[in-house]
C-alpha cells in the first residue's frame, strides 16, 4: 500500500519556511569556518556573496558603530547598525538633527567603512509592539523570496523599521527589481527602501567589489 502524502496548510508552510531560515542563522553562527562557502540543506543551498574577510569587517563595523553610537546617545535615541559589504545602514530614531548628524559621523569614521546610509529618523523610539511587527515582517521577506524560488535569498540582507523594508545585498538589476516587488507584495509593508550594491553579471562573478563602488538607494 502507497503511503498517503499531506500537503502543508499555508499557515504551517510558513512556520517551516521561517523555521529552515531559523535553522540557517544558527548554523552560520556556530560554524564560521564555512563563511563563504555552501551548505546544502533540503532544498537550499546557503551562499554569501562576500568573502569571508568581508563578512568579518562587516562584523566588526557592526560592533564598534553600535559602542559608539551608544556613547554619544546615551537614552536620547535608539539606532541600529547594519553593515554589508562595507556598506553601512543606519535606522531608528533621534531626538533630534544633531544627533543624526553625529551618529553619521560615528559610523562613517570607522575604519573599513565605505559609504553611510542613514535613515534614522527624528522622533520618539520604536514600542515594544512596533520591533515585534518588524521582526515578523523580515522574517515574511525572507520567506517569500524562499517561496518565489527565482531569487538566491542570501543574496539579501533585510532589515525592517517600522514596516519599511530595507533591502541590501551585492546584486544585479534585474535581482534588485525582483527582490523589491516581492517585498513590496508582502502584507503590512509600508515602503521597500533598496540599499543594494548594483553589479554586473561579470561582477558578480568577483566576490570582491570595485573600491570606488557605492550603493544604489532609491526610494520608490
Amino acid at each position: 500500500m502507497t503511503p498517503k502524502t499531506r500537503s502543508l496548510t499555508p499557515s504551517l508552510r510558513l512556520t517551516a519556511v521561517l523555521a529552515a531560515l531559523a535553522a540557517t542563522t544558527a548554523l552560520s553562527a556556530c560554524a564560521p569556518l564555512l563563511l563563504g562557502g555552501a551548505i546544502m540543506g533540503s532544498s537550499m543551498v546557503v551562499t554569501d556573496r562576500r568573502t569571508s574577510g568581508t563578512q568579518v569587517d562587516d562584523q566588526a563595523i557592526e560592533l564598534k558603530a553600535t559602542s559608539r553610537i551608544n556613547d554619544i546617545l546615551g537614552d536620547r535615541g535608539n539606532v541600529s547598525t547594519t553593515s554589508y559589504n562595507r556598506i553601512v545602514l543606519l535606522t531608528g530614531s533621534v531626538t533630534n538633527e544633531a544627533d543624526k548628524a553625529a551618529v553619521e559621523r560615528a559610523a562613517s569614521a570607522i575604519e573599513n567603512v565605505k559609504s553611510v546610509v542613514n535613515e534614522v529618523a527624528i522622533g520618539t523610539p520604536a514600542s515594544f509592539g512596533n520591533r515585534s511587527s518588524d521582526t515578523l515582517l523580515t522574517s515574511k521577506v525572507k520567506a517569500s523570496f524562499v517561496d518565489a524560488k527565482d531569487v538566491q535569498v542570501n543574496a539579501y540582507k533585510v532589515v525592517t523599521e517600522r514596516g519599511i523594508v530595507y533591502l541590501m545585498g551585492r546584486v544585479t538589476e534585474r535581482e534588485a527589481n525582483r527582490a523589491a516587488d516581492i517585498a513590496r507584495g508582502v502584507g503590512g509593508v509600508q515602503k521597500v527602501v533598496r540599499v543594494f550594491e548594483v553589479v554586473s553579471e561579470a561582477e558578480l562573478a568577483n566576490p570582491q567589489p570595485k573600491p570606488t563602488s557605492a550603493p544604489a538607494t532609491n526610494k520608490p
